[in-house]
């Protein structure tokens, strides 16, 4: 294929994607490789108050010793298991909407436990976007399509679409991470289209700048938080900052969508750490699974094992188990898998996790106040007509399966 086709297609998706709306023509003449350079406002996290002024708040008369000694008696050790619970039927894929706390039964090792907490889903969603952007997932993306398109398209085009037509502020709020050799956070949870329009931008005129792709330290950053990078569209002076990850978020209903070929180079935590932590966030992880096309145009010219530049150069064993790395991911979360091979796969699986994502059931129960350490089995039932007897044949529950105890010091 020569280089002017190329060009000339890769030029042909640009146009398309200005077409949609996922970039605009002024964006693409300015550099490759800069931000914008607008001082950006530090975003407030959905349910975060700004903190008054000092001088303008009224004085408050002390509380009395006894009073403080009362309410330091007053601790109850206690840990309660937040579950997001999303029904549909077996064969039509309808999700079920109206059921109430009465629906439901959850048990945890074979024991069925009292729902303490339960919420339709009304509320407006908090989603982390979290997409591989590196030289690896661009090279998956760029033989997958032949040549014909630059390959982080493979990765941006969902990314986009979903932010543009599933995102609604000022109710939704949105986080993004980009992520190669370490985790980038773009921006902080935020209501604001025009922030919205700017990740969008940045990503589309920059490259990927190293090979190497650690979901594991992405995943473990967007749901535990940690250090990190400074939040890119804030204009930090400081190179790296404290990040709150989802954990953070209170009294929202909370997801994340992941863009990913489920490939990990050389994460500083491995794959059952980076599991446990899913599995103890409490928070469905919806995947897009990339490199499908590239496994069926290049799968039999495989190795069985990676070649001879390691886990960048990826053999056929390597693929395969970075797709069940995404499939267990989303299983044991209660999120689901979606392994794209082409484009136009893409509205209808932005559409189902949509509607999955706004459709999520808030349970709770109780585990007291047990420090085993130990990893224990989470189902959740449902009697969808209430006649006492749980559809298990008709209905499937996608919730998290497992809650990991913590240990006693």
């Amino acid at each position: 294929m020569n280089t002017r086709v190329t060009r000339r297609a890769a030029a042909l998706a640009l146009a398309l994607l200005v077409a949609f709306g996922l970039v605009g023509p002024p964006a693409l003449a300015q550099s490759r490789r800069t931000p914008p350079q607008a001082p950006q406002k530090k975003n407030t996290r959905p349910g975060e108050q700004e903190t008054a002024d000092p001088q303008k708040q009224e004085p408050q008369e002390p509380i009395p010793p006894d009073v403080l000694k009362e309410q330091e008696v007053v601790k109850v050790a206690t840990n309660i298991v937040q579950v997001e619970a999303v029904v549909h039927h077996k064969k039509t894929g309808q999700i079920v909407m109206n059921l109430k706390k009465e629906n439901f039964a959850i048990f945890e090792d074979g024991i069925q436990r009292d729902v303490t907490n339960f919420s339709t889903p009304e509320a407006p969603i908090t989603v982390a976007v979290v997409l591989e952007y590196s030289k690896l997932g661009q090279r998956l993306g760029y033989y997958g399509s032949g040549g014909m398109e630059p390959g982080q398209y493979e990765v941006l085009r969902p990314m986009a679409m979903f932010l543009q037509q599933f995102i609604k502020p000022p109710d939704d709020y949105v986080s993004v991470i980009a992520y190669d050799m370490r985790p980038t956070p773009l921006t902080d949870f935020t209501n604001d289209p025009g922030r919205i329009g700017q990740v969008i931008n940045l990503l589309l005129r920059n490259q990927p700048a190293f090979s190497e792709s650690n979901l594991f330290d992405a995943l473990k950053l967007t749901l535990a938080g940690g250090r990190a990078d400074s939040v890119v569209l804030e204009n930090s002076e400081k190179r790296t900052q404290e990040y709150a990850g989802m954990q953070d978020i209170q009294g929202r209903r909370k997801a994340v969508f992941l863009i990913s070929s489920g490939l990990d180079t050389f994460s500083k935590i491995n794959y059952d750490q980076a599991r446990k932590i899913a599995q103890n966030a409490g928070v469905p992880i919806y995947i897009i699974g990339t490199g499908e096309m590239f496994m069926k145009r290049y799968d039999h010219m495989l190795g069985a094992q990676d070649g001879i530049a390691g886990s960048i150069d990826p053999g056929r064993m390597s693929m395969l188990q970075a797709k069940n790395t995404l499939r267990t991911l989303a299983d044991e979360t209660g999120g689901h898998y979606y392994p794209i091979t082409f484009e136009g796969e893409i509205p209808s699986a932005l559409q189902s996790i949509n509607a999955m994502m706004r459709n999520q059931y808030s349970l709770a129960y109780s585990a007291g106040d047990r420090r085993d350490g130990k990893r224990h089995k989470i189902v959740v039932k449902v009697d969808v007509d209430g006649d006492g007897k749980y559809d298990d044949k008709d209905f499937v529950v996608k919730a998290r399966q497992y809650y990991n105890a913590p240990k006693s010091q």
